[in-house]
């Protein structure tokens, strides 16, 4: 039976990606060797970080005088690495749910921390919009995509300090103004490889302005003078990101994957709008494209459980809702084929017609 896998992360990767990936592991190359094991020394393996660094940039525009990283440690290490790095005295913060909410949590080891806005008090239901962000802070920090709650910011705000944003689960879902970043940063997981692999996006002049000393394994500097290479990366997700972005680029890039992601987030969330016995958890305007989250409305609410296992049946995978939420979170990430969401709706409506 076909999967279709809507997991929220680790996630769903393209068919090339795969494919190419479980090739390399046999041999990496023509060199005989897998990829598990090259030396990340090997002229091989520098063609690989040197290629996906340049796609990047190709992909999503980033002008000069930026550096792409690709780093250990997840997203979450990048709750630090930033503050270390940016926060001299001051940074403001936009919580719009837990992992915006752990970010703030590791910057206030740093220094002062302004929350200009939350909406937790309504379950991070939707983005703040009226905040006002302080000028004398060193940087704004805001994740783009919330997985847990399903709201997205599909914009580039406008402000006049530094601006820096956690993208990790819609990165590469939309054309993104990098100038008017100081840095971006993402998990793998979602849109790029397997677990394992960070990438940075920063300005090179954002750096050098705190006075702390900086460790040299947290400090953006020392990764940027080695190429991403100051001790061994994570060879097996940066090979696979590299195919990821390949297949970016052969299949349109970014406008194409936004094209592709609009039309699937707007089949899914029809269905549910249109639905007596399903109901969507954020607030309309501030939906995200990436990880619709729905429930079952009041009067059905003891059938969830009844609707997970005859998806399951249907070979729908990773649609039970995050424990603080609950429900159903189906991911929509660039690799899901509109097919699977399809597939997602008809398991609704025959569900819904049989109760």
């Amino acid at each position: 039976m076909k999967k279709h896998n809507f997991y929220a992360g680790p996630s769903i990767l393209s068919e090339y990606t795969i494919k190419n990936t479980a090739d390399a592991i046999l041999d990496f190359a023509g060199t005989g060797l897998s990829v598990l094991e090259v030396s990340h020394r090997s002229k091989e393996f520098q063609a690989v970080i040197d290629e996906a660094s340049q796609l990047v940039k190709d992909l999503l525009n980033v002008p000069a005088g930026y550096s792409v990283l690709f780093l250990g440690g997840g997203a979450s290490m990048q709750f630090c690495m930033v503050p270390y790095n940016l926060l001299r005295k001051k940074a403001s913060y936009l919580d719009t749910g837990t992992w915006a909410s752990n970010a703030i949590k590791e910057a206030r080891l740093f220094g002062e921390v302004d929350v200009v806005a939350s909406s937790k008090d309504a379950n991070y239901s939707f983005i703040p919009k009226d905040y006002t962000i302080a000028p004398d802070s060193d940087y704004f920090h805001f994740t783009s995509n919330n997985t847990i709650y399903g709201t997205e910011m599909r914009y580039d705000p406008e402000t006049d300090v530094r601006l820096v944003a956690d993208m990790s689960s819609d990165i590469f879902s939309r054309p993104v103004d990098i100038s008017k970043y100081d840095l971006i940063y993402a998990g793998a997981q979602k849109n790029l490889a397997p677990a394992g692999v960070t990438i940075v996006i920063v300005r090179d002049e954002a750096l050098g302005h705190v006075e702390r000393a900086i460790p040299t394994m947290l400090n953006y500097q020392t990764h940027i003078a080695k190429g991403s290479m100051f001790n061994t990366p994570p060879v097996l997700p940066i090979f696979s990101a590299l195919q990821t972005l390949r297949w970016y680029r052969d299949m349109g890039g970014i406008e194409a994957m936004e094209k592709r992601d609009l039309e699937k987030a707007g089949l899914l969330y029809e269905a549910i709008d249109s639905s007596r016995m399903f109901t969507g958890t954020a607030r309309v305007e501030d939906r995200s494209i990436m990880n619709v989250c729905f429930v079952m409305k009041p009067e059905y609410k003891e059938l969830e459980k009844d609707f997970i296992d005859f998806a399951s049946a249907r070979g729908i995978v990773g649609i039970k809702g995050h424990r603080s939420v609950g429900g159903f979170r189906a991911s929509l990430y660039n690799a899901l084929p509109i097919e699977s969401v399809r597939v997602l709706i008809e398991a609704m409506n025959d569900f819904q017609a049989t109760r």
